[in-house]
Formats: structure tokens, sequence, C-alpha cells
């Protein structure tokens, strides 16, 4: 079983969500493997309802399974861990203060595990306050410098820097790529990205020298109808990534 994400040219993997196992091959399919699926914790009413149907997806899709929260629910936190630790997915999506827990629970450290942080309107200060009691205290802010190495005392592999709101935190979200840059940790951005402003986006990380980039595209590329993540917009997402990378 493979606990790594498949990453074109070593560098990017799409993150995209699943809406069932056959969506989750189309989109695995669409991305020529350089993709994790994301399945979200909070529609399950179990761990093991969970567990039983997440093994499908990993199944058929060489364990391309990324576990969520559910919109960063932090109320799921303990519930990703616990399922996580069954699952041995390629990535784990965790709020701020959940990191360690996961780590410890996976027992390896192949497995991506992001971090939750949140921008402050502030660049190169962002919110670790993103557990389920954090998150309902003032933000917690501190330099992006010390909220990598507090994720890296805790296991954690990246930092997922939610919500992006597309390009409305932009000069934020560059300090936090070159801060990634230098301390050699990986980078999630998410939250409002689409097929207009995804290259831009990743090419500011690329730029920025960040070692290993998973960009996570949800609503904006979503079948409203049928809440499918459509396969074709995945390929032209991996059109822009071989672009990006070939400049």
């Amino acid at each position: 079983m493979t606990l790594t994400p498949n990453y074109l040219e070593d560098r990017i993997c799409l993150n995209v969500l699943a809406n069932s196992v056959e969506n989750a091959k189309d989109c695995y399919e669409a991305a020529e493997g350089h993709i994790v699926l994301g399945v979200l914790s909070k529609n399950y009413p179990t761990d093991e309802a969970a567990i039983e149907d997440m093994k499908k997806y990993a199944a058929e899709t060489n364990n391309a399974l990324s576990v969520g929260l559910g919109a960063g629910d932090p109320n799921q936190s303990q519930m990703v861990s616990r399922i996580s630790k069954e699952l041995q997915p390629q990535h784990v999506n965790q709020v701020f203060t959940g990191v360690g827990t996961s780590r410890a629970l996976l027992g390896q450290n192949d497995t991506i595990v992001n971090g939750l942080v949140s921008p402050t309107g502030k660049v190169g200060i962002v919110n670790i306050a993103t557990g389920p009691l954090s998150s309902q205290t003032p933000a917690g802010e501190v330099t992006i410098e010390t909220a990598i190495r507090l994720l890296q005392d805790m296991g954690g592999s990246s930092i997922k820097f939610f919500p992006m709101k597309g390009l409305a935190h932009i000069e934020e979200y560059k300090a936090v790529a070159e801060a990634c840059a230098k301390y050699d940790f990986y980078l999630e951005p998410t939250g409002g990205i689409d097929l207009e402003n995804f290259e831009e986006i990743v090419q500011i990380a690329v730029d920025a020298g960040v070692k290993k980039i998973i960009p996570h595209v949800y609503s904006s590329i979503i079948d409203s109808e049928t809440g499918d993540t459509r396969p074709e917009d995945v390929k032209t997402l991996l059109g822009m990534i071989k672009n990006t990378l070939n400049n």
C-alpha cells in the first residue's frame, strides 16, 4: 500500500472531493494519478461506517485517499485521527491542534498530515486557534515561522492555508509560501480556488520554492446537480500544473 501521494514531477498533487467511489475513480484517471481524493468524515454517523466506506475509495485509487474534516469543522478532528489510524491513507486533513494526535495514531511519517491555519489580514501572521475549543476564542496570532515550527514539532507535513477566498489574501499567501520554502515545509492552499485563479495560486508557491504543493479545488469544479467533481475540470487543472512546471 502506497502511503505517499503521487506528485507530478515530485512537486504538485491535486486535492479534490469525491462524491462516490465511481467519481473518485474518474477523477483519479483524469489526473493521471497525481491526485488525492477527499472523503469527508462528517458525512458518516460512526467511525465504523466511515472506515468501511473509505476503504472502497482507497482500493479503487491506489490508496489516494484524503480523509477530510468537512468544511474544516474542528469538531471532526478526533474522528479523523481515529479513522486515519485504521485506514492509513495518503493524506489527512487536520485542524492545528489535531496534528500530533493524527501523527501518533498513524504510527508512521509517510502519510501527509496538514495543519489548518487561517489568514489574519496581516502579512506574515496566521491564526492557529483552529481546534474544537480554540476556534471559539479570539484568534491565536503567531508568525508563520512559529506556526510551521510548531507543526513540525507535532509531526505535521504541511500548512493548510484556509480560507484563501481565492486571491483575497494573496500577499499573506505569498509570505506563507516563502516561509514554507525556507523551513522545508509543504503547502496546501484552499478556499475559493477555481479554474480562473488556480494557475496564479500554484505559480506563487512554485516560484517561492515550496518543495511540495497540494492545492485543494472543491466547490468550483463540482456539478451542482449531481454533486460530482467534474473529471473534465480535473483534467484541465492537470494541464495547468504541467504548464506551470514546464515554464
